[in-house]
């Protein structure tokens, strides 16, 4: 696999990703997009990267021995991310921070970008930016190689690689940014990542629990919006369409995982499935439920799982703590999330507080970034006399 280090740094790497999206429009206009855009990106750089590297007389191709590098022929539809898991691990290199390693990944592997990255890891735009240059600077200066490790090194790494899995499926399951709300092929990318861990035993119970999760929330994602774009929350979703399948191997999952090391995967998890088992919202274990999350928030701060948190003990009808959290968290940057604000207004809406309602209703209005996410604002603002 390619190597970062004095033969190609970061920004060689973005100049190589910057062609292959030229040869796309020029080739993809003629002869169609390829069944696997992603593998076909993925190859021409590799072979523009070859290619480049073999006018360096250092340089060593990485490669199989009979991998051919000439030309820009057309990729292999059948490539699969077993190169990126690789990238993945490559990238959790142990001289850089951690959240180093979080953002280089999902910059310059998953394609993520900074503003999604931002939103993912609570942190401003310019922050991103500032541990990027670092990263490169330090990458640099240390010419450190950014190379898969070996296999006794491969599980000390694994923590890094789950974060990067589980961010992944989040952009997937709520874009940040870009013209879709869901990215269904980020979310399907997390799982088939996350399964190959787990069939090459490159896992822990972890790795169980973190696949459990998405499963759980994979299995809901086709009760989230109509064919028309309109969004449902959890109270609104058509439960029949959640995928029993999905579920029953979460479930499967979540008893591999084990119980002797608990994670926050092994929390979020087993909130997950007690939503998924719930015949009905009403039905749902809410007690169970914020008890959960009081240990989740215990272990792992998370001001987005505190949001949640709220949420269970508003139906938990402990309504006085959650609006203090919610209050509590318009003091972070949630102040600039929209579902902070439409939570609020639903809540207070529930409550007869209507005048707070709209105010909140508005405020989440002016933040959403999607024409979805403003229509399912406008339709609980509807409800606000």
């Amino acid at each position: 696999m390619l190597q970062f280090s004095r033969d190609i740094d970061l920004e060689m790497a973005e100049d190589l990703v910057q062609d292959a999206f030229y040869a796309a429009l020029s080739t993809w206009k003629n002869k169609g997009v390829p069944n696997n855009p992603a593998g076909w990106i993925y190859t021409v750089c590799r072979n523009n990267a070859i290619n480049t590297l073999k006018r360096k007389k250092s340089f060593v191709n990485p490669f199989e021995e009979d991998f051919a590098a000439d030309g820009l022929d057309e990729p292999d539809d059948g490539i699969f991310d077993d190169r990126k898991v690789q990238l993945l691990f490559a990238c959790a290199h142990p001289r850089l921070s951690s959240k180093a390693q979080v953002v280089i990944t999902l910059k310059y592997v998953t394609n993520l970008r900074v503003e999604s990255i931002s939103r993912a890891l609570g942190m401003t735009i310019d922050g991103i930016d500032k541990i990027l240059q670092r990263a490169k600077q330090r990458i640099k200066m240390e010419n450190i190689f950014l190379k898969e490790p070996s296999p006794s090194h491969l599980k000390s790494r694994l923590p890094v690689v789950h974060k990067i899995i589980y961010l992944l499926f989040n952009e997937g399951y709520r874009a940040g940014s870009g013209k879709e709300i869901s990215r269904y092929e980020l979310c399907e990318e997390s799982l088939i990542m996350t399964k190959f861990l787990l069939d090459n035993h490159i896992s822990n119970d972890d790795t169980a629990a973190l696949y459990a999760l998405l499963l759980f929330n994979a299995a809901r994602l086709g009760a989230r919006s109509a064919t028309t774009g309109e969004l449902y929350d959890l109270e609104e979703q058509d439960r029949t369409l959640w995928n029993v399948d999905l579920i029953e191997l979460g479930c499967h999952y979540l008893h591999q995982s084990g119980h002797e090391s608990i994670s926050h995967y092994h929390y979020e998890a087993t909130i997950a499935y007690l939503h998924c088992s719930a015949k009905s919202f009403a039905d749902t274990d809410w007690p169970t439920i914020t008890q959960i999350y009081a240990q989740l928030l215990q272990d792992n701060p998370n001001p987005f799982a505190e949001l949640n948190y709220a949420i269970a003990l508003y139906y938990d009808h402990r309504p006085q703590e959650a609006f203090s959290i919610l209050h509590g968290l318009q003091q972070t940057f949630l102040q600039e999330y929209y579902l902070l604000h439409a939570t609020l207004g639903k809540l207070y809406l529930l409550e007869g507080q209507h005048t707070k309602s709209g105010h909140h209703l508005g405020k989440a209005l002016t933040l959403a970034n999607f024409k979805a996410e403003k229509d399912f604002v406008q339709k609980i603002r509807s409800k606000v006399s």
